[in-house]
């Protein structure tokens, strides 16, 4: 675990400590680290030094303001902005001491050489090619004594014995500089993959100005780790051969997983796949595991802050999400679409009624289903025995039983099964309902 925090301008305060809680949230631990580069900077200093001695890099003194007149000149005769090597052509190796001596600012360079060709081979695009004289010579010790990530990466990644560099597309162009680097230190580079980028629905790069894009946000919104971590997975990658397995445990992504499955085209973040996703998992996860993460989402509904304690209980809430799971698609869903499970309902009268029927027919259905109710005990009021007695009673005309009593126990056109809905409440709160109903008509 390596945290590349060299560029102090991008230092945000806490995020060191979000990125590691949210890789313990995910389950994802590493075996070294977290080790900083911003604490290694003498270590880098001594590479950079090295180099010029070597004469593969330089000292450069210009000021920022030379440089910025130089990449407008660039732009205005529309050529790239590349350093015009001022400093390597113009001062002698006198100058530079004495610049040195004299505590002047001073970046260093990586000299790159002229009309070259650079190539590498990419595990996902193949081989590559670059001409030198298109890239810049690339700053890898900066003014504040600070590396850049073009130096400090390929530091880290040989001193920590990396094989493969597996990062997103933008950094193709980065990478000839660090090839140059590890020939020039007499290292062994490792093998490259350039994933690619994630995408908007619209095909524009993934950014926070069209929506979430930190995990926290996700998780917030009550996403399990599980489908996170499964949705992003397949984000420009399958298994192949013909698979089409999408619900993927961590353990079966480890054994599956091969980097000749991985796209060259970006992949699109789709919000709605990532929401079934998470549906799935949470049917996946059993009651009590459900419970335990949905927790949290309870406690910030004011519906269920102003119940009873006996609906606040864990046994009540289980049956809730017993009811609600197949329904959800993030944890912060829960109740949202059931709140009669938790206070007193309104309903307007004739919406007890099923398609024409009668005030009168109304109330007999209603005192049907009271009756049959009233009769199952305390002991076996279960989800199985309740929908067994009604759809008994019912016989051939569910709707009739059926429709009167989910609106007398919900006060909604839809929701969960009357069987569902007088199983969670209890036989006391839903025998009192159905009077409620039968007094209206």
């Amino acid at each position: 675990m390596r945290i590349e925090d060299t560029d102090q301008k991008r230092y945000v305060k806490g995020a060191l400590e979000s990125l590691l809680k949210v890789l313990e949230w995910a389950g994802i631990t590493w075996d070294e680290g977290p080790i900083k580069q911003s604490e290694r900077l003498e270590i880098y200093k001594k590479y950079a030094s090295e180099l010029v001695k070597k004469g593969h890099a330089y000292y450069c003194f210009c000021e920022p303001e030379r440089l910025e007149e130089m990449r407008k000149e660039q732009q205005a005769m529309k050529k790239p902005p590349i350093y015009d090597r001022y400093c390597l052509r113009n001062l002698t190796e006198e100058e530079i001491n004495k610049n040195l001596k004299n505590n002047c600012s001073y970046t260093i360079r990586l000299k790159i050489p002229e009309n070259e060709t650079v190539e590498f081979e990419d595990i996902i695009r193949g081989k590559m090619k670059f001409n030198t004289d298109l890239i810049d010579d690339q700053v890898l010790l900066k003014s504040d004594g600070f590396p850049t990530y073009h130096l400090a990466v390929v530091v880290d990644d040989h001193e920590m014995g990396i094989t493969y560099v597996i990062r997103g597309e933008e950094w193709l162009p980065s990478t000839p500089k660090h090839i140059l680097l590890y020939k020039y230190f007499g290292w062994k580079a490792p093998e490259f993959v350039h994933l690619p980028l994630l995408l908007n629905p619209d095909r524009s790069k993934l950014s926070k100005r069209q929506g979430d894009v930190a995990v926290e946000d996700y998780i917030k919104k009550g996403y399990l780790k599980e489908a996170i971590i499964n949705f992003v997975a397949l984000l420009g990658w399958n298994p192949g051969k013909g698979e089409t397995q999408e619900i993927f445990t961590l353990e079966e992504l480890i054994e599956k997983f091969d980097l000749s499955h991985v796209h060259k085209g970006g992949a699109v973040f789709d919000i709605k796949k990532l929401d079934w996703m998470n549906s799935e998992w949470i049917k996946k996860i059993s009651i009590d595991e459900l419970y335990d993460r949905s927790f949290s989402f309870w406690k910030e509904k004011n519906f269920y802050n102003n119940s009873s304690e006996e609906k606040k209980s864990e046994e009540y809430l289980k049956k809730v999400l017993a009811v609600e799971r197949n329904r959800l698609s993030k944890l912060s869903e829960v109740g949202e679409s059931n709140k009669f499970f938790f206070g007193d309902i309104e309903y307007e009268k004739k919406l007890l009624s099923w398609k024409n029927a009668s005030g009168e027919d109304t109330k007999k259905s209603l005192e049907k289903s009271l009756d049959v109710l009233t009769n199952i005990s305390d002991v076996n009021w279960t989800l199985e025995n309740i929908e067994k007695m009604l759809l008994e009673a019912a016989e051939d005309k569910r709707g009739e039983l059926l429709w009167p009593l989910r609106t007398a126990l919900t006060g909604e056109q839809k929701s969960p099964s009357p069987f569902e809905v007088a199983w969670v409440l209890g036989k006391k709160e839903t025998i009192k309902r159905i009077n409620k109903a039968i007094k209206m008509m």
